[in-house]
């Protein structure tokens, strides 16, 4: 499990394609403190850890995980917010973040408001249910709080240290980011799916 505070930026270092699988070789102050077999959040997808250099490390992106997430816009150069694992006993500073990336959401609006920022994005009104004012969401692996939904819009603010300590600051419009919607919000959904249809039978 995660929390969504963003320990370290990693910048990708190399794309390798392997049939339907892609390997990512990633640079990051935290990479040497790795070790294979962990887990490790790359904008907000959990992936292991399969190689560890000085000052890098390797994961592998399936294509399901490519498909659903924006790690196939991944090139070198691209800035990746990086997180490892609560360790138990560990202090919960954001909110349950699993690291199973739900969809990808549009950025369509950044504005910069007093020396933070409000970020709009776009989401699949059919998700719509899953995002409260004021509940968490976690985008590209940082956990944020959701601000005003509508049918298919919500804003999120950014502080300057969360800007400057997160790839946010690359963001513009039409950029496509990683979201996973709180499990709590998931859970209560899929038992009125399933009341639902009991119901109805």
């Amino acid at each position: 499990m995660f929390t969504g505070i963003i320990e370290s930026l990693g910048k990708v270092k190399s794309v390798d394609n392997d049939r339907s699988n892609v390997h990512f070789s990633i640079e990051s102050p935290i990479s040497k403190e790795l070790k294979i077999d962990q887990s490790l959040s790359h904008n907000g997808a959990c992936l292991t850890v399969v190689e560890v250099g000085t000052d890098w490390h390797r994961v592998t992106a399936v294509e399901e995980t490519l498909r659903r997430t924006n790690l196939g816009n991944w090139k070198p150069g691209t800035l990746v917010n990086l997180e490892r694992c609560l360790p138990i006993g560990g202090r919960l500073d954001g909110h349950m973040v699993q690291g199973h990336v739900d969809d990808v959401v549009e950025c369509v609006e950044v504005l910069e408001i007093g020396g933070s920022w409000k970020f709009s994005f776009r989401f699949r009104t059919e998700q719509g249910g899953l995002l409260v004012d004021k509940g968490s969401v976690c985008l590209n692996g940082v956990s944020l709080t959701v601000v005003a939904p509508q049918q298919d819009l919500f804003s999120v603010a950014i502080i300057p240290y969360t800007w400057e300590h997160t790839n946010f600051k690359n963001l513009a419009p039409r950029d496509k980011v990683n979201v996973e919607f709180d499990i709590l919000g998931k859970y209560i959904a899929r038992q009125m799916e399933i009341y639902g249809t009991a119901k109805s039978i």
